[in-house]
């Protein structure tokens, strides 16, 4: 999320801009010339996308009233929530973030570990309202002591994903975890050097500490659990989303109907911002248990395009480590380790993002005294091992594929119309 607020008062002036927000589509196609696009990705990692942070600050300044003449003049600060939160809670004293919240800003390059000038002043966001840059585990600051009663210090921010990639003891080169929380986000730690997808991946900070970045190579799918929770209020097929499970353990796997839940675009590798959801191959026989099955699947078959995006980058991991609200649901990781034809991992602490942090945190103040001690930690909750046939799950794919292009070139058409 984007946040801009005043220096002073600490109020923001505007509401917070979510990552899913697309109101700068237009702008940022407005900028797309392979030239920018290919030094954007050299710098930042990053595709030019509304996704990331600095078109939404952009936007922010150029549309309320009076924010631009107050950031110009060094009234203004910008971050995402972590730095938000940090502010208040230190009384405003520190205007701090750590390196891979800042690699998700489009503004920071992760090569030099600093905010970029050229990318500053192409999208004219002022130096002054930007963090200052931490380690991932460091000295952030101290919580004013008449929050808790008394000073508390700050030792470890680090972005969601990021900070389940360490939740999950994921500190060797190609060890791969995913997320299935609102969005599907799947990572694979490529270790010191910062590699570039040839397939519309993006390299990330995946930890920086001691002043030593770890990088990742790293999949955004925007709709997984939110494909869940529009069936649930959207459609309201189920009172909860945790019927499913049961709703669906009859239904075949190919059972013909596909839901592409691109409602706001398609993440990587496509990276489409105009392709709107579809539900495809309904018949007089569809149900609602065969709705949800494909909404279900939905999220397994955009994995699968993350691991075949990977696969052509030369980095297919062989086992995944999960987390997130959807891991619950056996059926699901049942049919991701099948699509994926790989071994998939739920571990016995499901809140790995969190769990992260409190790693980071433990690892500044001397709790832990390594992250080979933290990967010890780690344990096994249940293992899912592939049982369908490769003809089986090539056929499956196939015809996911089929469905994304038909969804893609529909609603492109209509958007030319």
């Amino acid at each position: 999320q984007t946040l801009v607020w005043n220096k002073k008062t600490g109020k923001p002036v505007y509401n917070a801009i979510v990552w899913q927000d697309r109101r700068t589509s237009d702008y940022c196609e407005s900028l797309s010339t392979d030239e920018l696009c290919q030094t954007i990705s050299d710098k930042t990692g990053l595709l030019l996308d509304p996704y990331f942070s600095a078109t939404k600050v952009r936007w922010i300044l150029d549309n309320v009233e009076g924010a631009r003449a107050q950031a110009d003049a060094g009234e203004l600060a910008f971050g995402t929530v972590d730095t938000y939160l940090l502010w208040h809670l230190t009384g405003g004293q520190e205007h701090r973030t750590d390196a891979t919240n800042a690699s998700r800003t489009m503004l920071f390059n992760i090569h030099t570990q600093q905010w970029d000038q050229e990318l500053l002043d192409l999208f004219g966001i002022p130096e002054s309202m930007l963090p200052q840059v931490m380690d991932s585990a460091d000295e952030f600051g101290s919580t004013s002591e008449d929050i808790f009663g008394a000073p508390i210090r700050v030792c470890g921010i680090a972005g969601d994903q990021q900070a389940a990639l360490v939740g999950h003891a994921c500190f060797e080169q190609g060890m791969a975890k995913s997320t299935y929380g609102t969005g599907c986000f799947l990572m694979l730690n490529t270790g010191e050097k910062a590699l570039t997808s040839e397939n519309r991946l993006l390299t990330t900070v995946a930890y920086r500490l001691n002043g030593k970045p770890t990088y990742a190579i790293e999949g955004s799918i925007f709709m997984a659990g939110a494909t869940m929770q529009w069936i649930v209020e959207g459609l309201k097929l189920l009172s909860h989303a945790g019927e499913s499970e049961s709703l669906v353990k009859d239904v075949p796997l190919d059972h013909g109907v596909f839901l592409v839940p691109s409602f706001t675009g398609l993440g990587a590798p496509y990276w489409d911002p105009n392709a709107r959801g579809a539900i495809l191959g309904l018949t007089r026989d569809s149900g609602i248990s065969t709705i949800v099955a494909a909404a279900l699947q939905s999220v397994g078959y955009q994995t699968k395009d993350l691991q075949k995006a990977m696969e052509r980058d030369g980095l297919r991991p062989s086992v995944l480590r999960v987390d997130g609200g959807m891991v619950k649901n056996n059926w699901v990781l049942t049919f991701l380790s099948n699509i994926l034809g790989a071994t998939v991992e739920r571990p016995t602490v499901t809140e790995t993002t969190s769990l992260g942090v409190a790693y980071l945190a433990g690892l500044q103040t001397g709790i832990y005294e390594s992250t080979e001690q933290l990967a010890k930690m780690w344990t096994c909750d249940r293992r899912f091992e592939p049982t369908m046939s490769a003809d089986e799950r090539n056929d499956l794919y196939a015809k996911w594929q089929h469905c994304v292009a038909q969804v893609r070139l529909s609603s492109n058409d209509c958007q030319q119309q």
